[in-house]
């Protein structure tokens, strides 16, 4: 049994299966609609229902409150209907952005490294029944199904889009979350050979690169990446992007910060990649920050947190610059105050946060400045 339904104010419809997510249901039919988290913590994906029934599903209390479901609110990532339905979502065109119809893939696991004590990188490799490759933007990321746990995780992908189209492959980056069932069976479980399933691509956290094409509104801005703990991964793909797509994607004109804040030296991975390719670049400026590395040790780097170190690099003043943040959310909150101190807004601020359920619980308000991050 389906429904169709409606969205406003475009009027696109969408038939949706009896236990499929709004969301899930649009993102493979190329209907975008906002979102981030996919398990009902955000609340990125809040949308309007004007007529029909729904189920709200596993939306957290704390992303979508009591009142606003009296109010004909909804998740789309958790909701799913039970007759026809027209919804009205708040979709911001970005002419950037690439409608890529969300697909599930079969995956053979090729490799498995520690990269630190913490975060182990994953290589796989793809396929699907159609025989097409994975298709993404730089900077997105997919949905994991792990063996034995009902909801899947999500995880930014850490190689570049032509991995994917070429070799069919793509790298994660996951850090062990403490307590986490999902990232403690990829650590400890999980070996190369061993199969997995998936869904991708997920996102609207890319380069904007019409907004530093020389010529255009805007055009020659600097590019800032700040990353924390693994949420240097999407950063990795979509500066990796850049430079191997040459002047095309982004002139030389353009400087590439990338400032990269981890608690101390042994959680600081591909350090000396990170060096070599601000050695080959003129334009990549690489600034790795330790907040809690031991007095006396032999780093004779940047110490305190990624926020500070960037705000010390542009002398407190980050007009002319376009931000993306990847990494925890208090990172991500210190990381957006320093930028609006330096007359930064939202418009140039773009964010991926890595939300888990207790940090929904802990964050039960968002910024009504911030409403698309």
């Amino acid at each position: 049994m389906s429904f169709e339904l409606r969205i406003e104010p475009t009027g696109q419809t969408v038939e949706v299966e009896e236990d499929q997510t709004l969301l899930d249901a649009c993102l493979r039919a190329g209907v975008w609609l906002p979102h981030a988290c996919c398990h009902g913590l955000c609340a990125t994906c809040k949308v309007r229902v004007l007529d029909g029934e729904v189920e709200h599903g596993a939306a957290s209390p704390f992303a979508l409150m009591d009142f606003e479901r009296e109010e004909g609110q909804t998740l789309a990532c958790c909701a799913t209907l039970q007759s026809d339905a027209v919804l009205e979502a708040d979709l911001d065109e970005d002419p950037d952005a690439r409608t890529i119809p969300v697909r599930d893939f079969e995956a053979e696991v090729l490799a498995v490294a520690a990269l630190t004590p913490t975060i182990r990188g994953i290589r796989l490799r793809l396929s699907d029944d159609s025989g097409q490759p994975l298709d993404f933007q730089a900077g997105q990321y997919i949905n994991l199904e792990i063996p034995g746990l009902e909801a899947r995780r999500a995880f930014s992908i850490a190689s570049v889009p032509s991995l994917a189209l070429g070799a069919r492959e793509i790298e994660l980056q996951v850090r062990r979350v403490p307590g986490g069932a999902g990232t403690g069976w990829l650590h400890d479980v999980l070996q190369p050979g061993m199969a997995l399933r998936l869904a991708g691509p997920y996102g609207r956290f890319f380069v904007r690169e019409s907004a530093h094409r020389p010529g255009e509104p805007g055009g020659g801005q600097g590019l800032l990446f700040i990353a924390g703990g693994s949420g240097l991964a999407s950063p990795r793909s979509m500066i990796l992007d850049l430079l191997e797509r040459g002047e095309g994607a982004c002139p030389q004109l353009i400087t590439i910060t990338l400032v990269v804040g981890q608690r101390c030296r042994e959680e600081l991975y591909e350090h000396d990649e990170w060096l070599a390719r601000a050695e080959a670049h003129p334009n990549l400026i690489y600034l790795p920050v330790l907040s809690h590395e031991p007095e006396g040790s032999r780093w004779s780097g940047l110490r305190g947190w990624a926020h500070e170190a960037a705000r010390d690099h542009f002398n407190g003043d980050f007009r002319g610059v376009k931000a993306y943040l990847c990494g925890p959310p208090a990172m991500i909150d210190a990381t957006i105050t320093t930028l609006m101190q330096g007359r930064l807004f939202e418009r140039d601020i773009h964010t991926e946060k890595f939300l888990s359920a207790a940090d929904a619980q802990q964050q039960r308000t968002r910024s009504p400045l911030f409403r698309s991050v």
